[in-house]
């Protein structure tokens, strides 16, 4: 390769990095997208967190030692479950966005589970989310789990102290069933104060971007914030098993969450390098006889920007 053309990698590859870290400072906008006002309170509230820089060399890091994970997965067909749970608006979307922003979709899966159907309603508990665990080779993420039982579903009356009580005596024998069938399931409570969740629900009634994910239920959550301690303390004490225990996030500070979190996972996994197929690039093909026709201008998009 000459000089020449060495330089013009070189620009191509510094293009390509632009864009992927413009697209993380996109995805690291839609926490800024506020009023002034509210801004001003929240930044006093909080304190400086960590340095822009200082944050994503970090992360990036981290989103490199999860391609890792996901090649020593797949190679020995690992099967990983982690659950996110916690008080709404504690961050556990923003956990996920970052943990799987650089992963391939075919291996790590999300599953965010809408309320249970009326024939879902009288299936065994568990049924539902049997379908979406793991084959060999699969990552998959609870985006709130089987847990919405001792949670939303006790405090909002979905679910009788009986199908409570019943849900405790089922899960630990559940998850130890899962444990024992392979699955390395890890799970994760995201904490945060009070006055934070209040403070997170004003940004999210401000922000046009954000006012759909304030749903009647998260507006119940704030009315019943002791109710959901008691409900979550419990939930805690009886479901901490030492086949999959509970680790607790404290997500005052979402990228110290981000970071603390995903640093923590991957130090749960025994992950090592796995041998990789050399890529090359192949020789494009040339048909002479080969012309390409022309498309009508009305399939293409047109360029507004």
């Amino acid at each position: 390769m000459s000089a020449d053309d060495l330089s013009h990698s070189d620009d191509w590859l510094e293009a390509e990095l632009r864009d992927e870290l413009d697209e993380d400072y996109e995805i690291e906008l839609e926490d800024a997208v506020l009023s002034m006002k509210i801004r001003e309170i929240y930044n006093k509230a909080h304190g400086p967190s960590i340095p822009r820089p200082e944050y994503f060399r970090s992360l990036l890091h981290l989103q490199a030692e999860l391609i890792k994970l996901q090649d020593w997965v797949v190679h020995h067909r690992q099967k990983v479950v982690v659950i996110f749970e916690g008080r709404d608006s504690a961050g556990k979307g923003g956990v996920i966005k970052r943990l799987t922003q650089r992963l391939n979709p075919r291996v790590v899966r999300t599953v965010a589970l809408p309320a249970p159907s009326d024939r879902e309603k009288t299936q065994w508990y568990f049924q539902r989310y049997v379908p979406h665990l793991p084959a060999g080779g699969e990552i998959v993420l609870f985006d709130r789990s089987w847990y919405n039982r001792a949670g939303v579903e006790r405090v909002m009356g979905f679910a009788d102290e009986n199908q409570v009580q019943q849900f405790f005596d089922d899960v630990p024998e559940f998850e130890r069933m899962l444990v024992r069938s392979g699955i390395r399931l890890v799970k994760y409570w995201f904490s945060v104060t009070d006055e934070e969740q209040q403070m997170r629900f004003l940004m999210r009634i401000h922000d046009p971007l954000k006012q759909w994910k304030l749903s009647p239920m998260d507006l119940q959550s704030r009315v019943r914030w002791e109710q959901y301690t008691k409900a979550k303390e419990e939930m805690l004490a009886r479901t901490n098993i030492p086949e999959a225990p509970w680790y607790i996030v404290p997500a005052n500070d979402k990228k110290r969450a981000r970071l603390n979190c995903i640093d923590h996972l991957l130090s749960l996994m025994p992950y090592e390098d796995v041998p990789q197929e050399e890529v090359t690039l192949p020789d494009r093909v040339y048909n002479r006889d080969y012309e390409r026709s022309v498309l009508p201008p009305e399939l293409y998009v047109p360029s507004k920007y």
